[in-house]
């Protein structure tokens, strides 16, 4: 299973739109079961009492908009609570993407560094020709423009997925995971057709889903 934090200050618009838009990726790749994903904040501030504030509700109608947190397509946006990460969760995840330079650093002094090379840059996932190539995720807390959060998020969650999808580890652990399931599958009586993702006609490169 591929582990997957998304980080930023408060957990309540960035990092939890990020967290179900790359739910909705794998979802409609057919690969929900090969991963984990969730998301922290690097402050206490969205959280009272031990109990963490939900999704912004502007931040929810941006990802509602896209179809995502529908009714048809829940992937638990009205359940999430903002919670603050902590050291813990560096052994935890194998990506550890923050939203901007701020939580960067903040990230690196939770986790006492980055030993083992987890930590990324968000937008670093965006194609190179993009002009938001390694720029901060746009904070709409400050801007008030959850479009550009959402193009941000978008841009970097699709290429985190395509960086993911071309790494001969992440795509053999992948396909051990995809064989186990259509041995499983077999077993229990389920008949159904399970590509394998060396197979062209999976959607490993430009072409999945938007969003």
């Amino acid at each position: 299973m591929i582990r997957i934090l998304f980080v930023c200050h408060g957990n309540i618009c960035r990092s939890p739109m990020a967290e179900f838009v790359m739910k909705d990726i794998v979802n409609k790749q057919g690969l929900s079961e090969s991963f984990h994903i969730e998301s922290g904040a690097t402050s206490t501030e969205e959280i009272w009492h031990g109990v963490g504030n939900p999704v912004y509700p502007p931040a929810r109608e941006k990802l509602r908009q896209q179809g995502i947190g529908t009714k048809e397509n829940e992937l638990g946006v009205g359940q999430k609570r903002a919670r603050q990460t902590t050291k813990a969760d560096y052994d935890r995840f194998d990506f550890i993407i923050g939203m901007d330079s701020a939580n960067m650093r903040n990230m690196s002094r939770i986790y006492g560094g980055d030993s083992d090379g987890k930590l990324y840059k968000m937008l670093d996932f965006a194609d190179i020709s993009e002009k938001r190539h390694g720029m901060d995720v746009a904070d709409p807390w400050y801007t008030g423009n959850f479009d550009a959060t959402w193009e941000d998020v978008s841009l970097g969650c699709h290429g985190l997925f395509r960086y993911i999808l071309t790494q001969p580890e992440y795509v053999q652990q992948l396909d051990s995971e995809e064989k186990n399931y259509s041995a499983n599958a077999k077993e229990s009586g389920y008949d159904s057709e399970i590509e394998s993702y060396k197979d062209d006609s999976v959607l490993i490169h430009d072409d999945f889903p938007k969003g």
